[in-house]
Order: C-alpha cells, then structure tokens, then sequence
C-alpha cells in the first residue's frame, strides 16, 4: 500500500499537523486572479524600468511547487501552473508574524500547490518574479515527486503514471495540447467542408467495418454478446442509404491484437463518408486537410521525424502492384503470379500462410518489400479486391478497387475507397470473407445481412474514408511510439512486488 512510504507518512503526518494549527491543508477559497503566463506577460516591462520592481500592482497566482529553496529569513521557490513557471520570494518580514518560521518552513514542501499574492520584481540575476506579501496552502502533497533534475527516466513509469509525468514534463503536456488541438481543428476542418457530426453504436452485435479480432463485452438487459467496434463504417454507409450526403464521426475503435509502437488496442480515428464523390475526390480533400493542420499548427512542410525528413509538399500517388517492383525491389514478373510469390518470400525466409490468394499474397509484398520505404506522403492505389472487401470494383479492371491507403514516414496513416454500394457484389465479397474465416482467418469479415439489406434499397455513389489520429499525432509531435500520444495506454498489470516498488521510487 502506498501509505506505508515513510515519506508519505511523514507528510500525512505535516497535513495532521496543519489542521491542529487551523490550517486546512485542502483549501477550496482559491482567489486567483491570473495565470503565470499572463502575470510574465503582462509585467515584462519592469525588467526594462530604471526600478526593478512595482508595489503597486498586485496579482494572485497559484500552481505546484517545483523547486523549493529554504534559507534564513528568505526563500525562493519555482511555481508552476499549466501555463508556464515563474519565481517566487518569500521572505519573513512580509508575511504574517511567524508564518514563515512556524508554517512555512516546517511544513511547505515541494509538490504542494499554493496560492501567493504579490506585486512584481526582478532578481539581481534578471529574472521577473513575484514578491509574496500573502501565501496560502491550497493542497498537501502527501506523495513526494521525483528528484527535479533526473524526473522521471522510466517509461513504464511514465505510462503507468501519466499524472506524474504530466507533473514533472512540461514537454509531455505540450504534446498533448497538440493532440487536443489537432482534433479539434479536424472537427472544424470537416464541418467547414459541410460535414456532419454523427454518433454511432461503440457495441455492435456484428464484428465489422474492418478485417480485424473484436473484444467481446456481455449485454446483460439483452442477454446477448455484443462486441466493441473496430470501426464505424458500416453504420455511417447506413447513414448515407438513409439520406445524408456527409457525415464524419470521431471516436475509439477497439481491436483485440498486438500492441506495438504504432498498435494499441483502442485507438482513435475519424471516419468520414461523402456521396456523389470518389476516391480521387477523398485525394484532394486529404491533400487539403493536410495543409489546413500545417497552417494552424505553425508547422513547417518539411517536417523531421527521428533522422528523416518529411517533405508535405510531395503528395505522391502509385498504383500498388507497381509499387513493388519500383519502389519494392521485387522482380515485375511474379507480382501476377501466386506460386512465383510464394517461391520468392520463401527464397527471403518469410512465412506464407497456408490458403493466402493472389490478392493477399501481393499485399504481403507490399508490407515486406514497400512500406518502410514510402517516406514523403505516398497514396498508394489499386489495392486488389481480395484484401478490400467493401470497397468498389475498378470499373476497368475487376480485380482491383478503386482504394488507397496515405503512407508518410513508412507507416500507414489513412485508408480509403470509393465505397461498394452493389448489394450483390457486397453479398458475395462477405461470402468470401466467411470461406476465409472457415479456413482459419480469424480476421476475415463477419457476414452483416442486415447491412446488405440496407445497400439493397440504394446508396448513392459515395468515397469514405479513416485517418488514425493517434498516428497523426505522432508524425506531428515527432514521437515514435503510439504510448507517447495517449494519455493512458494500454499496459500489462503489475505484481503487487512491482507495485510496490514503483511507489518507493516514486
């Protein structure tokens, strides 16, 4: 149990104190009037005046101690708010008479959060500060932070705890201040193109939208199993069946798989349909939706992510079965034939699945030989329709859709098409996908006759198509790891040992 740290004992036992002192120590009568930020901005003058300070103004600020250093009739402390850190004197002879020996120096320690009322002043040094005549407990930290100039080393730690890292990394909350920012500016960005917001169920009594492993939840009212969707597709077409002509919906999908730097099994994405459009239209708006975050998030177009270098303004498009003889390597002539395939990922030490088709086959080239090496932003076209069970034919060439999926810095970061609205076809395409689920393709699509009933009274020509903001987030905020931009990722549970040493070292 974390109580029984003896550092957090001995705290519990200053808050104890306080309270026999008549000191609340979880004071809710904040006055604030300003935030750091504003306080820096608003008296950075007084560093260019002849006196360097200004008694008559007077703010009121509160924020968590970061540093705190403890002298004879004077202190300064670091105090930290979410938007930003300014220094604060305190010194003996402007408080209250023995406030400063008899509470402030026996019991305020770092972590606390505070509230101090002052006026403006700069240090001998240069640096603007607050001189405290009033300073007030908000909030007893009973749990000491980690040593301020070390933080927090761990990861596990950092994921685990995410409020202490949040405490200790300023850089960590900018990063997800961005996050924040790029959905909202993606919301904006589609309504101002005539989207609307829809909500659709989270519980499905279909797996579908996605080839890909449902969790399974329990309805107790219904008695039934439901599972969490891996994506909304199929309810935001039933929507356009229905009338409207663009949607879009923001929210989590939830897949029951690996996690890895790009994998967590909920994620976010925005999904959006619009009819009387095709893929190519989807292109062009994907193109603008790029430059629409660029601009409002003050990036530049030529973007760093770890050692490369990403160019925004080389917007590619390549047909996939090109791609991988031109950008894959792979010899042009076994790219149309299964049994050549086979031979040659053999040949490369690769694992063939037992059934794969053509289709899947081309796509596992594609991953092996093409993906990591799709650098600037790369749509990549054509997909065979053995691997694209709900998007349209080529009207040219049946055996491919008319699909793309958006690559920037070797990871996949959207996937759409000009959607299938032939009930028949869409029939047949799930009867394919149940032979593969019977021949062992757990993540073969789940029939969904109710969906296909909804095609039979007519979809107009519609493009969809889904963007994973957490991987945007990620190529935004050069991180590499998708744990970086949630705010709690998933994590294996800890042992009781482990727990308890997490708190010692917290």
């Amino acid at each position: 149990m974390i109580f029984d740290n003896k550092f957090i004992q001995q705290r519990i036992e200053k808050a104890k104190l306080l309270k026999a002192e008549g000191i609340n120590p979880y004071a809710n009568d904040s006055k604030r009037n300003t935030t750091i930020e504003k306080y820096l901005n608003v008296n950075s003058d007084v560093v260019n005046k002849e006196n360097k300070r200004d008694e008559h103004r007077h703010y009121t600020i509160s924020g968590r101690i970061k540093l705190l250093r403890i002298m004879g009739k004077a202190s300064f402390l670091q105090l930290e708010d979410e938007s930003g850190t300014v220094q604060v004197y305190v010194a003996r002879d402007h408080l209250p008479e023995d406030f400063y020996n008899n509470i402030f120096k026996k019991y305020i320690e770092v972590g606390d959060i505070i509230e101090v009322s002052g006026y403006p002043f700069v240090t001998g040094q240069g640096e603007l500060s607050l001189h405290a005549s009033e300073f007030k407990l908000l909030t007893k930290a009973i749990a000491p932070l980690p040593e301020k100039f070390h933080g927090i080393t761990d990861k596990e730690t950092r994921y685990r705890k995410r409020y202490l890292d949040l405490i200790m990394n300023a850089e960590v909350r900018k990063t997800f201040k961005i996050r924040s920012k790029v959905i909202s500016l993606t919301r904006r960005f589609f309504e101002d193109k005539g989207f609307l917001e829809v909500e659709t169920p989270m519980m499905h009594p279909i797996a579908g939208g996605a080839n890909a492993k449902p969790f399974v939840t329990h309805h107790n009212a219904l008695g039934i199993d439901r599972f969490l969707r891996i994506a909304p597709e199929l309810y935001l077409k039933r929507l356009i069946v229905g009338g409207f002509e663009a949607v879009f919906e923001i929210n989590r999908n939830f897949r029951n798989e690996g996690m890895d730097a790009t994998h967590n099994p909920e994620f976010t994405s925005i999904e959006f349909y619009w009819a009387y459009k095709t893929y190519k239209d989807l292109i062009k708006i994907t193109k603008e939706y790029f430059e629409y975050l660029f601009e409002h998030l003050n990036l530049p177009t030529l973007l760093p992510y770890g050692e490369l270098e990403v160019n925004f303004d080389n917007f590619t498009e390549i047909p996939l079965i090109e791609s991988l003889s031109s950008i894959g390597g792979v010899p042009s002539e076994i790219v149309n034939d299964k049994d050549k395939i086979i031979a040659f990922l053999n040949s490369k030490n690769i694992t063939v699945k037992p059934g794969m088709n053509l289709g899947q086959l081309q796509g596992e080239l594609f991953d092996e030989f093409v993906e990591e090496k799709l650098i600037d932003p790369t749509f990549i076209t054509e997909y065979p329709v053995e691997i694209s069970p709900l998007a349209r034919r080529s009207d040219v060439n049946p055996d491919i859709t008319e699909r793309f999926e958006l690559f920037i810095a070797g990871r996949e970061i959207a996937n759409a098409f000009s959607e299938l609205n032939d009930p028949v076809d869409q029939l047949g395409r799930f009867e394919g996908q149940m032979s593969a689920k019977d021949s062992g393709d757990d993540e073969a699509h789940e029939m969904d006759e109710d969906f296909v009933e909804a095609l039979s009274y007519g979809m107009a020509p519609t493009a969809g198509q889904g963007i994973g903001i957490d991987r945007l987030v990620m190529l935004l905020t050069n991180e590499h790891s998708i744990r970086d931009v949630l705010l709690f990722p998933a994590m294996r549970p800890l042992s009781n040992d482990e727990n308890n040493a997490q708190g010692e070292e917290a």
